[in-house]
């Protein structure tokens, strides 16, 4: 089976290159066209090829987002999507990771193979005046939408009235290729010395994500340390100034070869989140096997019915101080959340990339033979 996996602005180089992995070792014959990431390096190939086709006009400095870089990207983004969608006619299946224009790419779409689309955001958290009505169209135009949740497969279907058939429910997979990487990176020497107990904010910090309740939270726990580690995207310098003690900010990306000694070094992984489907930094969490406290939104729960996480409501600091100083102070409670999120993580889990390779091999199956019906009827 020919599969082009696509991701055209390199949203999510681990999940594109985790995805394209497992499917190439599974037997199929996969090509993933996306564009270089300019934030640090990413996981090499591993059975299948890579064509950086897109947006390859980036002026500015490599990993700072800027309006000449973006205005850049734009002027670009009809022309490359219409030079892939030649391309696309090499590929069997065609499955979209990200489209980045939605109101101009319901058109730009690949119109002679079936179409899958994977929804990262089941739908826009913060939407401007027709994303919505855009990201709709967009799930009507392809043949199948790709959820990690039953709880995102159930948003689609209830609050935009998709069909039954059409949203389909595949776990993300653990990131446990950060886990054996060769050229680990240590910590910064100042991080290196802390020798108290550990608990990791770690990814790009958005207002949705928590972080205020988090900090309110952190008051009054004592003998450990709160990390929290990322990009802001947000302002971050009034949260900052009335962070309580015991906090320590590295507000920055953090590349792939440094991000094992922060998860290693952690003793407890934390996700405040207000909304979401699934997250990339929970997966990376269950690679490292390490216990999490997430807040019951989205598919989190999903998660912790494995028995990697305690759940506390979304937005109340209360639950989640106290959630926080158990932990905190019962390494055993910890080590038994970190059982099991190995176990979840494990080539027999339920979030190994291999299994969810198998089952969407057989959603690609399913939508060949949807495909061929009409042809063997009208050769009949």
């Amino acid at each position: 089976m020919r599969v082009h996996v696509v991701d055209p602005s390199a949203y999510t180089p681990p999940y594109d290159r985790a995805l394209s992995g497992a499917l190439a070792r599974a037997g199929a014959d996969v090509d993933l066209f996306t564009s270089r990431f300019a934030y640090g390096p990413v996981p090499p190939a591993d059975g299948y090829r890579v064509h950086e086709t897109f947006y390859r006009l980036a002026p500015g400095p490599p990993g700072r987002p800027s309006r000449l870089r973006l205005a850049a990207k734009l002027a670009q983004h009809v022309p490359d999507m219409l030079r892939y969608r030649r391309r696309a006619a090499d590929a069997d299946i065609v499955h979209f990771q990200w489209l980045t224009v939605q109101h101009l790419d319901a058109h730009l779409l690949p119109r002679s193979r079936p179409l899958v689309l994977t929804a990262h955001d089941i739908l826009p958290r913060e939407p401007r005046p027709g994303q919505r009505r855009a990201q709709r169209r967009l799930y009507e135009r392809v043949d199948a939408v790709v959820v990690h949740s039953e709880h995102g497969r159930q948003r689609l279907l209830g609050e935009l009235g998709l069909p039954r058939e059409k949203v389909h429910a595949i776990p993300h997979g653990a990131f446990t290729y950060l886990a054996d990487q060769p050229g680990e990176l240590p910590l910064p020497a100042d991080l290196a010395d802390v020798r108290q107990p550990v608990v990791l904010f770690f990814g790009l910090l958005r207002p949705y994500k928590g972080l205020d309740v988090l900090l309110e939270a952190w008051r009054g726990i004592d003998g450990a340390e709160l990390w929290i580690v990322g990009m802001p995207r947000m302002e971050i310098s009034e949260l900052q100034a009335r962070a309580p003690a015991g906090v320590r900010w590295v507000p920055r990306f953090v590349t792939d070869p440094e991000l094992p000694a922060y998860f290693r070094r952690a003793d407890l992984v934390v996700l405040p989140y207000r909304q979401i489907d699934q997250s990339g930094v929970l997966f990376t969490a269950l690679a490292f096997g390490q216990p999490l406290v997430l807040t019951d939104v989205g598919g989190f729960s999903e998660v912790a019915r494995h028995g990697a996480a305690r759940l506390v409501a979304p937005g109340d600091a209360g639950q989640l101080h106290a959630a926080l100083a158990e932990l905190v102070a019962d390494p055993a409670a910890r080590e038994e959340l970190g059982r099991a999120a190995r176990a979840a993580a494990a080539p027999a889990g339920p979030y190994s990339w291999d299994s969810v390779a198998h089952r969407t091999l057989a959603l690609y199956g399913s939508l060949l033979v949807e495909a061929s019906a009409p042809e063997a009827a009208a050769a009949r």
